[in-house]
């Protein structure tokens, strides 16, 4: 029996509880930078931290912190609001529903349902009981370890901003919110959005997307006359709904994460594709914005391939505004994407970047962690890279380490998101172990590791 396994019931409780505030981002208000609901949820997990007995920061409900221990800091990064929920839940998006269902997603077992099952509370909640197993079997660190609670990781990392204001961020960590084994390397990011004046436009308006980082699930747009004509001599359509009377088309899709577009279905696509039949600049667009006219997507390494996924749009004043999430190889450069463009005078401002992570793949902390997971997991794997982008390139020193397990479901960002109970028992045993032998003394890793073992 592992030593976290007793607190197995309290951590599906308390990850169930967390589910259920809609921590996605709203309009700000008076204390609460990212919306009451944000703010509520941060203060309901510190308050359980402090429950505990560990020491907590709320730094003006931007970010918060939990503290154990003394000496040179380690950093667990986490976030705690979430995308927008989207379409297509079978259960409600923040109900924390337990059950085995296994027709939604075709995983056997116990589940918690709800946005931020996995992307970011569960694990989030897994780390703060793997501390508090460690706090109750009387071990002290030799690092303090600070598990820090952002707000705004999906939105801009506004909270990381606010903390590096107020605190010294730790040099070394890890951040629970990307894939196991462990990650070495991650691509840029660049979200930029791209304009296209549309002449003799097929549509009065033109709206999709919730966010840059999902896959586009539903757009809409509303067509002239003429438009609405020519859709009935078009068959490419799939999952669409036209009312006659309003002249309103909508397109469906799948939402997935913006990194693994090839595992969502994009519904502005299918909008753009039908429009690109029946007008030159539409055409022209959408051959820039999905078909990769300029060949950006040929740039690769051994971080992968650059994936370009074009997840918003707004039609105004005659031109057509596309925002598209680009995940480019670590050793490239921004530059050469943007380039792309600039050199067929593309008319494009960029909204946000963040720079490639790139870390020794055979450096201490990584191969620290990646023999933790092998050994929970009776594997030999080797450290990773992903397009996903993750707080560890707050770190001088930083790495994801899970929760997503190579060849299992994923449901982040889509609809009917949810963490298993397996899961759940994973990510306990692994984040103690891990937070055991980075930030503990040898002398209680040996100690703890065979007890953990009988």
């Amino acid at each position: 029996m592992h030593s976290t396994e007793r607190y197995f019931d309290e951590t599906v409780d308390f990850i169930a509880e967390m589910l259920r505030y809609d921590s996605s981002m709203k309009e700000a208000e008076e204390n609460a930078p990212f919306g009451k609901e944000v703010a509520a949820c941060l203060q309901a997990f510190l308050a359980k931290a402090e429950d505990f007995g560990f020491e907590t920061k709320n730094y003006d409900n931007y970010v918060g912190e939990v503290i154990f221990g003394k000496g040179e800091p380690f950093a667990i990064l986490a976030h705690l609001d979430v995308v927008p929920a989207g379409e297509g839940w079978t259960y409600p998006p923040f109900g924390g529903v337990i059950n085995d269902d296994v027709s939604s997603t075709g995983v056997k077992g116990k589940k918690v349902w709800g946005r931020g099952a996995l992307d970011d509370k569960g694990p989030a909640v897994c780390c703060l009981y793997a501390m508090k197993a460690l706090k109750d079997e009387g071990i002290v660190p030799n690092r303090q370890i600070r598990l820090i609670l952002g707000c705004n990781e999906e939105s801009g990392w506004k909270c990381i901003e606010h903390y590096n204001k107020v605190a010294t961020m730790p040099k070394e960590g890890f951040t629970p919110d990307a894939d196991f084994p462990v990650i070495y390397a991650e691509k840029g990011i660049l979200h930029f959005t791209l304009h296209f004046p549309i002449a003799n436009a097929p549509f009065k308006t033109l709206t999709a997307g919730e966010r840059v980082n999902m896959v586009c699930s539903k757009a809409t747009a509303l067509l002239t006359k003429e438009a609405g004509g020519q859709l009935a001599l078009y068959d490419g359509f799939t999952e669409c709904f036209y009312d006659n009377t309003t002249g309103y088309l909508t397109t469906y899709g799948k939402s997935a994460h913006a990194s693994t577009p090839d595992q969502g279905e994009n519904a502005l696509e299918k909008l753009m594709a039908f429009f690109a039949t029946v007008n030159d600049d539409c055409k022209e667009a959408y051959e820039i914005a999905f078909l990769d006219r300029y060949g950006v997507r040929e740039l690769q390494d051994e971080t992968g391939r650059l994936t370009m996924s074009p997840n918003l749009a707004r039609y105004e004043d005659g031109v057509l505004h596309i925002t598209v999430d680009i995940r480019f190889p670590a050793t490239h450069k921004k530059e050469e994407v943007l380039g792309a463009f600039e050199a067929h005078g593309v008319q494009y401002t960029v909204e946000s970047y963040q720079a490639p992570l790139y870390n020794d793949p055979n450096g201490k902390l990584i191969r620290t962690l990646l023999g933790v997971y092998d050994e929970c997991m009776g594997t030999t794997s080797q450290p990773i890279a992903i397009g996903g982008g993750t707080y560890a390139r707050a770190l001088e020193n930083g790495c994801g380490f899970g929760p997503e397990v190579p060849g299992e479901v994923s449901t982040i960002h889509q609809a009917n998101e949810f963490v298993s109970f397996e899961r759940i028992a994973l990510m306990n045993k692994v984040y103690y172990e891990a937070i055991l032998r980075t930030t503990c003394e040898k002398k209680y890793r040996v100690a703890t590791i065979k007890i953990a073992r009988k």
